[in-house]
């Protein structure tokens, strides 16, 4: 009876090494793949330079990762699905001032810009090219679209909107001013800092979102 407790402590142990090394492999892959996407594009990054990276053979990007495409899936994914997204809708929910939420979602989209910006680049550049890597295009903008959606609910519910805005309006409008394509237009083509950015955002947003009552509070 001992040594069949032994035995199974044995092998549990070894599931457990198992187990961790085949989610660090993973995750070394998934590091290898974002800094090659970043640095090169998607077109121009091959499997066996993630593998080299990685320090695993091309056949374990293939079984592990699903390739580029797969690869490039689960990044967008685990963007979507992070701890923080969870706070970020949470505090969403709990603020119940418009300004105060209009300010907290611009710094909040201003903040995964910055984490997220050097792949997004990519993703929209490669996206006209290939459908695959449109559909992880769409992933992230339904993704951020849901979290913009909420923010307009809110401020519906607090009857902060102008009059003439609908929540559905209110979501085009913060999308207009809070997807990647107008930091890139902000960043890129004026030449604008982040804080400048935002700065100008929190001037903006209320102005063409609330009604008069509400940018006063």
């Amino acid at each position: 009876m001992i040594d069949d407790m032994a035995h199974e402590r044995g092998d549990s142990a070894r599931k457990g090494r198992r187990s961790e090394y085949a989610q660090l492999t993973r995750q070394a892959i998934l590091d290898a793949a974002r800094e090659l996407f970043v640095r090169k594009g998607y077109f121009d990054t091959k499997v066996e330079e993630i593998a080299l990276i990685a320090r695993v053979a091309p056949a374990t990007v293939y079984a592990v990762g699903g390739g580029k495409h797969g690869l490039l899936r689960t990044l967008i994914e685990s963007g979507t699905t992070a701890e923080d997204i969870t706070e970020i809708l949470a505090r969403i929910k709990s603020i119940t001032e418009p300004r105060e939420l209009i300010g907290f979602i611009v710094h909040a989209t201003r903040g995964k810009f910055e984490q997220w910006s050097g792949l997004m680049r990519q993703v929209v550049a490669a996206a006209p090219r290939e459908p695959s890597v449109r559909e992880v295009l769409q992933i992230a903008h339904d993704s951020m679209r849901g979290g913009l959606a909420l923010t307009a609910r809110r401020l519906a519910d607090m009857g902060a909107l102008r009059e003439g805005v609908e929540a559905s309006h209110a979501t085009d409008l913060l999308w207009l001013h809070l997807c990647d394509a107008a930091y890139f237009i902000r960043t890129d083509d004026l030449g604008w800092s982040l804080e400048e950015s935002e700065t100008w955002l929190n001037e903006a947003l209320p102005c063409a979102l609330l009604a008069p009552s509400a940018r006063a509070r």
